[in-house]
């Protein structure tokens, strides 16, 4: 499910030109893919909505081609597995998988295991990038509802062009300041280069929420279904821009900034 976006509604953020989709993939070869998994939404207290986000560099196998990388952690409070390999060496040789808090163990062995389906070679020596968010609002997160099946669903529809966004994928059970949340790409073209950025929201404060500078999450008072003083955001930065690891790092950091200027903070809990 997506809703209309700002743009579509005539408010533009920043200054610089997006690309053709407004979206990560608008960076050559990236490509997206989602699976939701709903199970007992009527009315249910142990109803089930979550899923998985793959996210990969190129249109081949990242473990064929692997490309430079860099990691920042603005507020530790949350986990990536494969994060120090990726920090340690500056490559990325897997795809970039999203999911909930209490399957991020189940997305990794079942990323190796689509991996070794393909190339068992290649997936001894592969570590999995693994994140994720804690969906537990709207999700029954002890349910461990995640299977083999759903990770290789994401991964097998990855595909580049326009991004389905919002309760989609690793998305379907996050809140975003005190509204529904999920998944969120845009991309912006600069000297001849595109930065394209996908994140899995899950953090904020409504009376905190900016919007092109303007406070609009305190004229938006009603439908609140409670305050959220801390969660989380995964921010995924891809550029065609011929940038070293330690620069990409530099890359990575900046995406902090932007999550401030949209009004978040990083409480003590938050990942």
């Amino acid at each position: 499910m997506a809703g209309g976006r700002a743009r579509d509604l005539g408010v533009v953020i920043g200054e610089l030109p997006t690309g053709p989709a407004n979206a990560i993939t608008d960076v050559p070869g990236v490509r997206v893919g989602h699976a939701s998994v709903r199970e007992r939404e009527d009315g249910d207290p142990h109803a089930v909505r979550t899923g998985v986000t793959a996210i990969f560099p190129h249109e081949g196998w990242p473990w064929d081609e692997p490309v430079y990388a860099g990691v920042h952690i603005l507020n530790g409070y949350g986990e990536t597995i494969g994060v120090n390999h990726l920090s340690e060496w500056g490559v990325l040789m897997t795809p970039i998988v999203l999911t909930s808090t209490a399957q991020i163990g189940t997305a990794y062995d079942a990323t190796l295991r689509w991996a070794a389906g393909i190339d068992r070679r290649a997936a001894r020596e592969i570590m999995p990038v693994v994140s994720e968010c804690d969906d537990s609002f709207l999700n029954d997160i002890l349910s461990f509802p995640l299977r083999d099946e759903h990770v290789a669903a994401a991964l097998d529809g990855a595909r580049g062009g326009p991004v389905q966004e919002g309760a989609v994928g690793a998305g379907l059970g996050m809140q975003c300041f005190d509204f529904k949340g999920g998944i969120g790409t845009a991309s912006r073209v600069v000297s001849g280069f595109t930065v394209g950025v996908l994140v899995l929201t899950n953090h904020g404060s409504r009376h905190e929420l900016l919007l092109a500078g303007v406070p609009v999450g305190r004229a938006i008072t009603d439908l609140m279904p409670r305050e959220h003083t801390e969660g989380s955001c995964v921010v995924v930065v891809a550029t065609d821009a011929p940038l070293l690891p330690h620069q990409l790092r530099r890359l990575a950091v900046r995406a902090g900034l932007g999550l401030a200027r949209g009004g978040s903070s990083a409480s003590n809990g938050s990942g």
